[in-house]
């Protein structure tokens, strides 16, 4: 396939991210942090004034700026790309847009069979804007290794069926369980729109990906098991051939680490519920984990910093004597607005000693 293409692709073979994610000994810990560009740095408010979220996300010299942002201030060892989950729905046509305040909210949610039937594809170009950012990125970054993403496709049917966030997700389920025919037509449709997104950013370089499956935690395991896991292992094996690193995460998904390691990532990213060694066991061995500081612990000052981050990697290591292939440090969710960045880069100094 063409577009799987990694002619573009860099070939870092000292990267301590990759090598983590691999199963190879890195140089040093890594560490990146979920959210690491965003609301907490002040040069992310300053360069978003007055830009809207979307908009930002469609503007490649921006998604550029923004993603190389904490790579400068913290020394983070990977980026993760400016986006949004719900940018390939936008970029298809679907009419949403995401609310300060609110998060994505659609115009028309999707609740019949004909609405499934109407929703459309994605094609590459229409996230040109995204690929061109990725293209920048790849020519900024050096050595550091760029990780592309894209929302699960239960998480984004949850924000197309219920037209926001939800806390209950009771549409979603209902149509999960009253009517698991359009479901499966839903999922399908919308795997297919993060297998393109997913590619596109593949073929433009990227070096790893990041699959979300943000509200997944919502669902019970003979659930996920039934309506979600086949879905997301097509997302992954569609992407396979590219031969970069493929994490999978979640939140609250405790009960659900070992079926979302199954789907086929190579490393499972763990909230901060359930200790390393915890989900070494429920994933099996020969997958990397990621993880798992609570991002609230950043506001407990720093012997309380210190002392969770160095539990953490004791539980790492030994998840990895267990059976684990790599450990990759990070949050068990996204740097919260309210944190000071300078705690941050204290935390990634702290890391690369340990």
């Amino acid at each position: 396939m063409a577009v799987m293409s990694t002619h573009t692709r860099r070939r870092l073979t000292d990267a301590p991210f990759l090598a983590a994610a691999t199963g190879a000994t890195p140089s040093r810990r890594p560490v990146w942090f979920m959210r690491q560009a965003g609301r907490s740095l002040p040069e992310y408010r300053d360069v978003r004034a007055g830009i809207g979220m979307l908009e930002s996300c469609f503007d490649p010299e921006l998604v550029c700026e923004i993603t190389l942002q904490p790579i400068r201030r913290h020394n983070v060892d990977a980026a993760i790309l400016f986006s949004d989950i719900v940018v390939p729905l936008k970029a298809a046509g679907i009419d949403l847009d995401i609310v300060p305040g609110v998060g994505p909210v659609v115009a028309a949610p999707v609740r019949t069979v004909a609405d499934v039937r109407a929703l459309p594809r994605l094609r590459p170009e229409e996230v040109g804007a995204v690929t061109d950012g990725v293209r920048l990125l790849v020519d900024a970054l050096g050595e550091t290794p760029l990780i592309g993403f894209a929302g699960a496709p239960f998480t984004l049917a949850s924000y197309l069926v219920e037209g926001g966030p939800s806390k209950n997700h009771e549409r979603t389920k209902a149509m999960m369980y009253a009517d698991p025919q359009t479901w499966h037509a839903l999922l399908g449709a919308l795997s297919d729109i993060t297998i393109a997104f997913l590619q596109a950013q593949l073929a433009a370089g990227v070096d790893a990906v990041q699959l979300f499956d943000s509200w997944a935690g919502a669902l019970s395991l003979a659930d996920y098991r039934t309506f979600v896991l086949p879905h997301s292992e097509r997302v992954f094996a569609e992407i396979a051939d590219a031969g970069v690193p493929r994490i999978h995460f979640g939140v609250g998904t405790g009960e659900l680490l070992g079926a979302m390691g199954e789907a086929g990532a190579d490393v499972v990213g763990v909230d901060w519920r359930v200790p390393l060694t915890d989900a070494v066991r429920r994933v099996g061995p020969g997958k990397a984990l990621q993880g798992n500081l609570d991002p609230a612990v950043l506001f407990a000052g720093p012997a309380a910093i210190e002392a969770q981050a160095r539990r953490i990697v004791r539980e790492a290591d030994e998840a990895i004597t267990m059976g684990a292939s790599g450990h990759i440090f990070n949050l068990g969710h996204g740097v919260l607005p309210d944190t000071d960045p300078g705690v941050l880069t204290a935390l990634v100094e702290l890391v690369h000693e340990l």
